[in-house]
């Protein structure tokens, strides 16, 4: 059986959001991931993030030098 009901109040009705604060709302499952396998890499991001690592030492050998250079370490 079909209710009759008031077209306002159905507009009403369908922009209606209910806000729930974060604290407020059930806490969400976390992803276990110790049950994860170690992640498959293909040749170019081996060698990417093996040029990474290369940089990132670079820049930190680089860094070293310019303290000890301002130290008056050098002659």
């Amino acid at each position: 059986m079909a209710t009759l009901s008031n077209p306002i109040e159905q507009n009403e009705f369908r922009n209606h959001f209910v806000v729930i604060h974060p604290l407020d709302d059930a806490p969400e499952t976390k992803v276990d991931t110790e049950s994860l396998g170690p992640m498959p890499m293909t040749m170019s991001v081996r060698i990417s993030l093996l040029s990474l690592r290369v940089y990132l030492i670079l820049m930190m050998l680089l860094v070293l030098y310019h303290v000890l250079d301002m130290a008056k370490l050098f002659g």
